[in-house]
């Protein structure tokens, strides 16, 4: 069915990505208001970007978020990584396993980080990054798994079967065959599992604890006091950072094979 026949729909979807952006982009514009405050426009400067760079809670918060983005991008890549490989090959209970895989990205979030706070809370499990680092390896494998799934799914499995011709074993062929060709959707989950770590909060915000805020959690509680124009420059920096990560994860996965 092509949804060009329906009348207005071009105009409805402008209008819906209007709706959408609007606010992303005034929250950039005003990222360069050189008024103390917010929302009020007087003259254009960088100075609320210097300040974000030597405000020491921001740059401890920008350091926890990407300890923990890099952790659960390592750990949700090789999760998913072999996962991918063991999807391979059909076996009993498949879609089950893949359904398990896949559950963060259908079951509603704060369900989930409540549920992991009371397991972590009643086995003792001390809150702070050791417990934010293995709720967003579970959060963010499936984002790792799509790309990878998709680029093992599209490989000719010919080459494999030649190198098992010329004798080699299944190490050798997994590390001179397959790992080269995977490679570029390797990256791709990898960078998508980064900036979905780097971005989330409900996550971070339910399992944190003293010392471990991370940037989203961080402008979440300075929000709560009024909105600072530090705050429209550290949003617009990690907004200009996810939409990077994003673009050069797309482009990893469309890289040919």
């Amino acid at each position: 069915m092509n949804l060009r026949r329906f009348p207005a729909t071009r105009e409805i979807s402008m209008g819906v990505l209007f709706y959408l952006y609007l606010p992303v982009l005034v929250l950039v514009i005003y990222s360069f208001n050189g008024n103390r405050t917010a929302t009020i426009w007087t003259e254009a400067s960088v100075r609320w970007y210097g300040r974000i760079l030597v405000n020491p809670s921001i740059q401890a918060a920008t350091w926890n978020s990407l300890v923990l983005a890099f952790a659960a991008a390592i750990g949700a890549t090789l999760i998913a990584l072999l996962a991918a490989l063991a999807s391979k090959k059909s076996f009993r209970g498949q879609s089950g396993v893949e359904a398990m895989i896949n559950a963060p990205l259908i079951l509603p979030e704060i369900v989930v980080s409540v549920a992991t706070l009371i397991m972590f809370v009643a086995i003792g499990v001390q809150l702070g990054l050791a417990a934010m680092i293995p709720a967003h390896i579970a959060f963010c494998t499936p984002f790792a798994y799509l790309p990878i799934r998709a680029r093992l799914e599209g490989m000719n499995p010919s080459f494999e079967e030649a190198a098992q011709d010329l004798y080699a074993n299944r190490l050798g062929t997994f590390r001179r065959v397959t790992l080269p060709l995977l490679w570029p959707g390797i990256l791709a989950g990898f960078t998508l599992a980064f900036v979905t770590s780097l971005d989330d909060f409900l996550t971070s915000f339910f399992l944190s604890g003293p010392g471990s805020t991370t940037l989203p959690v961080y402008i979440f509680a300075a929000i709560r006091s009024g909105i600072s124009p530090e705050i429209n420059a550290i949003s617009t920096v990690m907004l200009v950072i996810s939409v990077l990560l994003v673009v050069l994860s797309y482009a990893l996965g469309r890289i040919r094979r």
